[in-house]
């Protein structure tokens, strides 16, 4: 058995080999085993792309004429502000426009065990508010200000400080080494901030009064909402926000499994590999929801294009079509007097190498099998001389 496979060492790539190895049956007659090796590689070699073939217009046409069926999609999570799902064109629209600035960043913090498990639903659920970053304004009923001294009085909600586990001492050091130049005292049910500066007037204090209603008491920042899911016997955090490298640095997270729907902060943390995987994740999730049926090459091919210079670089006029060296083919894209007047002030060539180019001025364009092309000399001539 291991014979036969051996024989397709140098015709399959090995990870077609591994499979095979492994999903192969046991006790399998050698006969069946070729006719699925023979299978195989029939299948293999079908799938290789020929010499010359225009592999990028292939590729935007199986994306662009499913893509033009997608639907303007926003899914909600029933009963939980915050957490919407951005589906459909305009998830993939955020993907190959690189927005940074995404409409509904979200992250799926999968679990170690036993938080994974969900047998102590407590642990998971002090965990998940644990996760969630809360605000001063979250935790309080009140914010006064005294117009004799400018002192301002911040009431605490007690039941919402106990279910985060967190006590008004707490409270009173966070805002302390986030907010300079004010003295604060704890008074139990509320805290009272007075300016060390002579010269404070209302229009300050109100401005401050504005500012600390932001300030980060516990969680992780940028982490709005979190939603624990059981998935098949696990259960996973889904975050509305998204903050992948202090979630990294949780000790319940699990690290190797845990992502974000942000591209740019994958690539900041885990680097342009696993930024160029999520990229091919997101947009194959994307249009598989669709129902709708692309090749994963296709998206591959997008994927590498976006990632070939080992930085992240968007599919716009200032990212992968900025860096084309075709006039013709960057002033296609978008803005063409401004790419042709640039070019003719530096007296740049266009050699015409590649589709577009050749579209534009209606003549044939260079692809096809018959790219190679062979030259040999005729019997005729060969003889006479």
């Amino acid at each position: 058995m291991a014979d036969i496979i051996s024989e397709y060492e140098d015709k399959l790539p090995n990870r077609i080999i591994e499979e095979i190895r492994n999903n192969t049956p046991k006790g399998i007659s050698e006969a069946k085993l070729k006719k699925i090796m023979e299978a195989t590689y029939e299948e293999y070699r079908n799938a290789r792309v020929q010499p010359g073939e225009s592999v990028g217009l292939i590729s935007a046409e199986s994306i662009g004429e499913p893509g033009t069926q997608m639907t303007l999609n926003t899914f909600h999570f029933a009963g939980v502000a915050e957490m919407n799902v951005t589906l459909g064109l305009p998830r993939i629209i955020e993907i190959l426009d690189g927005r940074k600035e995404l409409e509904n960043p979200m992250m799926e913090i999968y679990l170690k065990k036993p938080y994974a498990s969900g047998k102590k639903i407590e642990d998971l659920r002090h965990l998940a508010l644990q996760i969630k970053e809360t605000k001063l304004k979250d935790i309080s009923t009140e914010f006064t200000i005294s117009i004799a001294d400018f002192t301002i009085e911040v009431k605490l909600d007690k039941d919402k400080m106990k279910e985060i586990d967190i006590t008004s001492s707490k409270v009173a050091d966070a805002i302390s080494k986030q907010l300079k130049g004010y003295n604060i005292r704890d008074n139990k049910d509320s805290i009272i901030l007075k300016s060390r500066s002579k010269e404070d007037t209302f229009n300050d204090a109100y401005k401050t009064k504005e500012k600390i209603k932001a300030i980060n008491i516990k969680g992780i920042k940028g982490i709005l909402q979190v939603l624990p899911v059981k998935r098949d016997d696990e259960f996973v955090i889904i975050t509305a926000g998204s903050n992948l490298a202090d979630v990294l640095q949780l000790e319940e997270a699990d690290a190797y499994r845990t992502t974000t729907n942000n591209i740019f902060e994958i690539e900041q943390v885990l680097g342009i590999e696993a930024a160029r995987q999520s990229i091919i994740n997101e947009i194959f999730k994307v249009i598989e929801s669709q129902g709708l049926n692309v090749d994963v090459r296709h998206i591959m091919l997008v994927a590498d294009t976006m990632c070939i210079s080992g930085t992240l670089k968007v599919i716009t006029r200032y990212g992968v079509v900025s860096e084309k060296s075709s006039v013709l083919a960057r002033a296609s894209f978008e803005t063409p007097i401004k790419h042709i007047i640039n070019a003719a002030l530096v007296g740049e060539v266009d050699n015409l190498d590649s589709v577009v180019e050749n579209v534009m001025i209606n003549q044939p364009v260079p692809v096809g099998t018959g790219l190679p092309s062979l030259s040999v000399k005729p019997p005729q001539k060969a003889k006479e001389k």
